[in-house]
């Protein structure tokens, strides 16, 4: 759930509640307005988003300060919206508990509250310098300058009801109106491993699809074969924003992951692919 500060567009701050996905727990988040970069805070520490460190992490993006003291899970979502909207600065996200609120499952909750906050869109701060293919595991990535900003992905489940391809061409109102509705999903056949794990403790029916093999189960708005496409490139564009990203360049990713987008963005900007300006 989602609720404004003040009422009105260009408001001081924006309010966000829900719960964990993974963690199960109960959260609130505040938006607000605030000079200089992005900024992330708990009840123990505030960090700039730029100094985090992603933490090893199953399912999810962690992202950790360098002392421990703030550590928080599932961050991707309330980035790829930070990325779509191409918020560089002015917001402190300011969190109650362990993990990001799972919402409607996607980014759609996050950019109405960064929207009503009236930010203004920065300037890229990443582009891709070179050409280059980075494999971690079983992904690849490709890399590829170019004057705008191009993020793809291609998913491979072997399922002919899913389609393989999705894109953004680093518009703000296609990402919040096609890309961030994309709804988080499992396989049927994931999930008892997940539970065990202690993983998924709170599925929101209207905001998770489950894939199983002889259906495919969703509520509320119907599901479309390029959904978990679309997320996938949600979750990508959330873990490029850690590094300042999307870059300015092409990004494409076969069989994404965040794990193995971590290793192939610390790989890329370490190997002089990706260069960040200040």
């Amino acid at each position: 759930m989602a609720g404004h500060g003040d009422g009105a567009m260009g408001s001081e701050s924006e309010w966000v509640d829900g719960v964990g996905l993974h963690t199960g727990a109960p959260v609130v988040v505040r938006l607000r307005r605030r000079a200089g970069a992005v900024t992330l805070r708990t009840a123990e520490a505030e960090s700039r988003i730029d100094e985090l460190a992603i933490a090893p992490a199953e399912r999810a993006t962690v992202v950790s300060s360098a002392d421990g003291r703030l550590c928080v899970r599932t961050v991707e979502h309330v980035f790829a919206a930070l990325g779509g909207l191409s918020i560089g600065g002015g917001l402190s996200l300011e969190v109650s508990g362990p993990e990001m609120p799972l919402l409607d499952g996607g980014a759609g909750t996050w950019c109405q509250a960064v929207r009503a906050l009236g930010l203004p869109a920065s300037a890229p701060r990443l582009f891709v310098a070179r050409a280059a293919t980075i494999d971690c595991d079983k992904s690849r990535y490709e890399f590829q300058p170019g004057p705008r900003v191009v993020v793809e992905v291609e998913v491979d489940f072997d399922d002919p009801r899913i389609a393989a391809h999705a894109a953004w061409a680093g518009d703000a109102t296609d990402f919040c109106e096609r890309i961030a509705p994309a709804r988080t999903f499992a396989f049927a056949r994931e999930i008892e491993s997940l539970v065990s794990r202690g993983l998924a403790q709170h599925v929101d029916r209207h905001a998770v699809i489950v894939i199983a093999d002889d259906a495919i189960f969703w509520a509320g708005r119907p599901f479309a074969p390029d959904e978990p496409a679309r997320h996938k490139l949600l979750d990508l564009i959330g873990d490029l924003y850690i590094h300042g990203g999307p870059p300015v360049g092409r990004v494409r990713a076969f069989r994404p992951g965040h794990a193995s987008s971590a290793c192939a963005i610390r790989r890329a900007r370490a190997e002089g692919v990706l260069l960040r300006v200040s």
